[in-house]
C-alpha cells in the first residue's frame, strides 16, 4: 500500500534548519547597524548641560582676556605718552646742541681768521667724542674760559641728548610691545565670543527653552542665598543697634548717679553690613551706587568705560569716580585698593569680584544684591552676588 506521507525535501537537512536562524541574525545585524548610524551624530552631539558649561566657561575667558586688553590699552596709552614727552626732549635738547654747536663754530672762525689753532678746533668740531680733545693739556690752555663754558656746554648737551635718544628708542620698542599685547588680547576675546555665539546659535528651539530653564533655576537660588544674607546681616545691624543702646543707657545712668562722664554719648563702630549714614565713607559710597543704578539697562561692551556701554571694571570705576575715589582700570588692579572684608561684613559702596583669575567684579548695594555689567549681549542690571554660586565669589573689598 503506497504511503499517503508527504516526502522530505531532497535539499541538505542542515541548511534547512539553519536559514531561519542566518536571516534573524541578518535582520538583527541590519537594525543594530542602523541604529548605531543613526546614534552616531548625536553621541558627537554635547549635551544642553556641556554646552551650557562650555558657554559660560568662554564667557569668563572673554572676561579675563577683556581685563587683559584693558591693562595692555592703559599701558599703551601710558606709554605713548611716555614716548612723546621723550621726543619732545630730545628735540629740545637736539636744538641746545645745534646752539652749543654753533657758538662753538664761532670760536674755529675766530681762531681761523687770527691763525690760531686751527688744526686743534676744526678736528674737535668733527670729533665723535670731544672730551678725548679736552683732556689733552695743550688744548685746554689755548681756550679762553668763555671758550671752555661753551665747549663743556657741548659736551654735555651731546651727552643728555643722546641718553634721551637711547630712552626713546627704548620706550618706542616697549611701545610696539603693548600694541602687540593689545591686539593678542582683542583677538582673543573676539575668538571667545564668537566661539560661544557659534555654541547658541547650534541650539535647538526646545535646547534654548530649557537652557532658560535651567538659568531661572540658577537665579532662584541666587535669590535664596542673597535673602539668607540680607537676613544675617539685618540680624547683625540689630544687635549692634541693641549694644549701643545699652551703651548710651549705662552712659546716662552713670551721668545722672552724679558721676563725670567723659564719653561723647556717640560710638563709632559701624555695623557689618550696612554703611554708617553720615560718615564720608557712606556718603561716597551712595553716590557710587546711586551712579550705577542710573546706568541700568545700558549694553555691556568689552573695553567700554562709558558713558553709553560698560564693562565690569569700566562700571565700577566710573561709578566710584562719580563719588570722588579714583580706582584702577582693571579688576586685578581694582581688587587692591582698598580694605578687603568678608561676604557677611559687605556694605553698600563695596567691591565684589569673582572667579579666581579676578575677571569680574559688580558694585555691592545691600541685601545680598550687586549692580554690576555681566557678560557681552546682556545689560547692566541688579542681580544676586550669588548669581554663579556662593564658590565663584572671590574677595570683597571696600574701596578707601
Amino acid at each position: 500500500m503506497a504511503s499517503h506521507r508527504k516526502s522530505r525535501p531532497t535539499g541538505p537537512r542542515v541548511a534547512g534548519i539553519r536559514t531561519p536562524a542566518l536571516a534573524t541574525a541578518a535582520l538583527t545585524s541590519v537594525a543594530l547597524l542602523s541604529q548605531t548610524a543613526n546614534a552616531t551624530p548625536s553621541d558627537d552631539r554635547p549635551t544642553l548641560e556641556e554646552v551650557e558649561k562650555k558657554v559660560d566657561d568662554l564667557y569668563r575667558q572673554a572676561g579675563s582676556a577683556t581685563e587683559k586688553y584693558n591693562a595692555a590699552k592703559e599701558k599703551t596709552s601710558k606709554q605713548r605718552k611716555k614716548v612723546d614727552g621723550l621726543l619732545d626732549d630730545v628735540a629740545q635738547r637736539t636744538q641746545k646742541l645745534n646752539d652749543a654747536r654753533e657758538e662753538l663754530g664761532s670760536f674755529a672762525s675766530a681762531q681761523y681768521r687770527t691763525g690760531a689753532a686751527v688744526p686743534e678746533t676744526a678736528t674737535l668740531l668733527l670729533a665723535d667724542s670731544p672730551q678725548d680733545y679736552f683732556d689733552q693739556n695743550q688744548l685746554m690752555n689755548r681756550l679762553t674760559g668763555r671758550q671752555k663754558s661753551a665747549v663743556d656746554d657741548y659736551v654735555t648737551q651731546q651727552s643728555e641728548t643722546m641718553k634721551k635718544r637711547r630712552e626713546a628708542t627704548e620706550g618706542l620698542e616697549t611701545l610696539t610691545e603693548s600694541q602687540s599685547e593689545l591686539k593678542t588680547a582683542k583677538s582673543t576675546v573676539q575668538k571667545k565670543l564668537a566661539t560661544a555665539r557659534e555654541l547658541l546659535s547650534e541650539l535647538t528651539a526646545e535646547e534654548k527653552a530649557r537652557l532658560a530653564a535651567i538659568e531661572k533655576k540658577k537665579q532662584q537660588e541666587a535669590a535664596r542665598k542673597a535673602a539668607e544674607l540680607a537676613k544675617q546681616q539685618a540680624a547683625q545691624e540689630e544687635a549692634e543697634r541693641k549694644r549701643q543702646e545699652e551703651a548710651a543707657q549705662q552712659q546716662e545712668s552713670g551721668a545722672g548717679s552724679g558721676g563725670t562722664s567723659t564719653g561723647t554719648g556717640s560710638s563709632d563702630s559701624s555695623t557689618p553690613g550696612t554703611s554708617t549714614p553720615g560718615t564720608s565713607t557712606g556718603t561716597k559710597a551712595d553716590k557710587a551706587i546711586a551712579f550705577a543704578r542710573a546706568q541700568i539697562g545700558k549694553p555691556y561692551v568689552w573695553g567700554a568705560t562709558g558713558p553709553d556701554s560698560y564693562d565690569c571694571s569700566g562700571l565700577t570705576q566710573a561709578a566710584w569716580k562719580a563719588a570722588g575715589v579714583t580706582l584702577p582700570r582693571v579688576t586685578y588692579d581694582q581688587v587692591n585698593a582698598g580694605t578687603t572684608v568678608s561676604v557677611s561684613q559687605a556694605q553698600p559702596g563695596d567691591l565684589v569680584f569673582f572667579y579666581d583669575d579676578i575677571s569680574h567684579v559688580g558694585l555691592y548695594i545691600g541685601d545680598g544684591m550687586m549692580i554690576h555689567a555681566p557678560k557681552p549681549g546682556a545689560y547692566v542690571r541688579e542681580e544676586s552676588i550669588f548669581y554663579d554660586g556662593e564658590s565663584s565669589i572671590y574677595s570683597v573689598v571696600r574701596p578707601g
